[in-house]
């Protein structure tokens, strides 16, 4: 490695792109031989940053999430679920209920699939960069009885509650 190599990933590193730090001499090879400008070269690598920036975040809030599980619309069955009408769920994805600070509530019988639908529109929200949370009735009112026992409720209900733009609370009955 010579110096100037070691220099440009002290100074990507000291300014977070850490992704500039390891995709800019494959990308300047590029260049080169495409015989790109100084301007597309700085556009593709900027850009390469800025999705390595959005996937690091996507992981992150599905991590944070605390999804029991990874559950999508595509592999959700519809016709498992008697009387469940498609094109209700499909406009759910859009998740404008979100930005109209809505609420959705699934009702149904045990066993109709409502976590999975859950799960669904929250994954969808994570990856829409929405902060998500997955818990449970009695979970959510385990850690609020806690904070109240301890004279926290209010740090408890910031930290749980009102830091996320969606929260998912599973199993109400």
């Amino acid at each position: 490695m010579n110096l100037q190599h070691q220099g440009l990933q002290e100074l990507c590193t000291s300014l977070r792109l850490l992704s500039v730090g390891e995709s800019y001499t494959d990308l300047a090879q590029i260049a080169v031989k495409e015989e790109a400008s100084y301007v597309d070269f700085l556009e593709k690598l900027l850009k390469t940053e800025v999705m390595a920036r959005q996937s690091r975040s996507k992981t992150i809030f599905i991590r944070m999430a605390a999804f029991p599980a990874i559950k999508t619309l595509d592999d959700f069955d519809y016709q498992f679920v008697v009387g469940l009408k498609r094109k209700v769920i499909e406009g759910l994805k859009f998740l404008s209920f979100n930005e109209r600070y809505e609420n959705i509530i699934l009702l149904g019988p045990s066993g109709v699939r409502k976590t999975h639908l859950a799960i669904a529109l929250g994954y969808l929200a994570t990856q829409s960069g929405i902060k998500t949370l997955f818990t449970t009735a009695v979970d959510l009112m385990v850690q609020l009885d806690a904070g109240l026992r301890q004279g926290e409720l209010d740090e408890v209900f910031k930290r749980i509650v009102s830091a996320y733009r969606l929260l998912i609370i599973d199993e109400l009955g």
